[in-house]
């Protein structure tokens, strides 16, 4: 195939039907591997390659699956492997860095997600990629915490309500299908652990911060507080379709460690009127592939706190219904994830006459991300949005850069 040429695409309902068969069958690998290789055609293992990058778990898949495939997607998963491990070292070399320079400064920090899990030793080098390095701080410490970046060569490209970003001087990107290595490496400071759900901000800082940090890069105090960030980061993903079979892979390992004292700390009343409503979806969908990663009774109790429209909303979806193997825009993203009449038409209003804020950050992205960059959608107009929202379906523009990323991968 001539790389410099358009790829041509399935239609777009026989797309979403090709993904959403591709990601429940890799899913359903990851979590229970079987004998034999699915049967499916050229066009098939080509997007598969643009499937396992979307959700992550190339190199995961290069260590679980029992069966080969076809030569082109035997060599894609085990490149991935060589490129996440070798991505891997690089941060690890970053976050030693980012260690010495914090207790020099005695400035405690909280490294989260992906740093936290394979200091656990759930993965190995090689296994889970890494596109960031995530750094929880309290906010009194927040200008030392950015003169430490900045000593490190990284300098803040943009901040919004959740996280400031700071990147290095050089950032090179390599456009290819899945990880790459030279990348460049970026840090995500966040002053809270919190997520829009989809209007009210969930804030669980306090269940995550250890009671005692000490200078350097600290761990999280338990088991609860780790899946407790790990699911509120499931659950904003799986509302806004953009949750990833990695996400669900990490709740499953933390889920296989947790002691029946971990889930009583998960589940303790606290402050929040609300509690853990959100908690429920992810860990629901998180037992379907992994049916004994999540005791039952956990799920019961969680139960009690989920309202009932979230729970029928969430409790048919799969993997590939809140992921980006969903391939459509959505008007009201969220929406089913309201509590209330009243949040629902906060919601609508909020999507017909976005905040200066969203308009902000929609150009932002355009900047900053490249499959945005790469598709008219988010240089139009609300108006021009809503217009074509009302004549046809439309496609996001991260799923199709996968796609069209695998296809013209050179395939051996």
């Amino acid at each position: 195939m001539n790389n410099n040429r358009e790829p041509a695409l399935p239609p777009p309902q026989e797309l979403h039907a090709t993904l959403r068969r591709i990601t429940e069958r890799l899913a359903t690998e990851l979590a229970l591997p079987s004998d034999t290789a699915p049967d499916w055609s050229e066009l098939e293992w080509k997007l598969a390659r643009g499937v396992a990058a979307i959700h992550g778990v190339s190199s995961l898949l290069a260590g679980a699956l029992k069966w080969d495939g076809p030569p082109g997607w035997k060599l894609f998963l085990a490149a991935q492997r060589v490129q996440v491990a070798a991505r891997h070292r690089r941060i690890e070399a970053l976050l030693s860095q980012l260690d010495a320079r914090s207790r020099d400064e005695s400035l405690a920090l909280l490294a989260l997600k992906g740093a936290a899990l394979h200091d656990l030793g759930l993965y190995r080098a090689g296994e889970r990629p890494m596109a960031d390095v995530d750094l929880l701080v309290q906010p009194r410490d927040t200008q030392r915490a950015e003169q430490v970046l900045e000593s490190l060569g990284f300098s803040e490209q943009y901040a919004n309500w959740k996280h400031q970003v700071f990147v290095p001087a050089v950032r090179t990107v390599h456009a290819e299908v899945g990880e790459h290595a030279q990348n460049y490496l970026k840090i995500e400071l966040h002053q809270r652990i919190a997520e829009i759900l989809p209007l009210r901000i969930a804030d669980v800082t306090r269940n995550i911060l250890p009671s005692r940090p000490h200078p350097g890069l600290n761990a999280y105090p338990s088991n609860a507080a780790l899946i407790t960030h790990l699911l509120i980061h499931a659950a904003s993903a799986m509302a806004y379709r953009s949750l990833r079979l990695l996400h669900l892979h990490d709740i499953a390992l933390v889920s296989s460690r947790m002691s029946a004292s971990d889930w009583n700390e998960l589940l303790a009343p606290g402050p929040d009127p609300g509690g853990l409503w959100w908690a429920l979806p992810p860990l629901q969908l998180t037992a379907r592939y992994y049916n004994t990663a999540v005791p039952k009774d956990v799920l019961a109790a969680l139960t009690e706190h989920c309202q009932w429209t979230v729970r029928q909303v969430t409790r048919r979806q799969s993997l590939s219904d809140v992921s980006l193997s969903y391939p459509w825009i959505e008007a009201f993203p969220g929406i089913g994830w309201c509590r209330s009449v009243t949040e629902v038409i906060e919601l609508i209003y909020s999507r017909i006459r976005p905040r200066e804020e969203i308009l902000r950050l929609r150009k932002l992205e355009v900047e900053t991300q490249v499959p945005a960059a790469h598709s008219d959608w988010g240089s139009l107009s609300q108006g021009q949005r809503m217009l074509r929202w009302v004549l046809s379906k439309q496609t996001r523009a991260q799923t199709l850069h996968a796609v069209r990323t695998a296809l013209t991968a050179p395939h051996a």
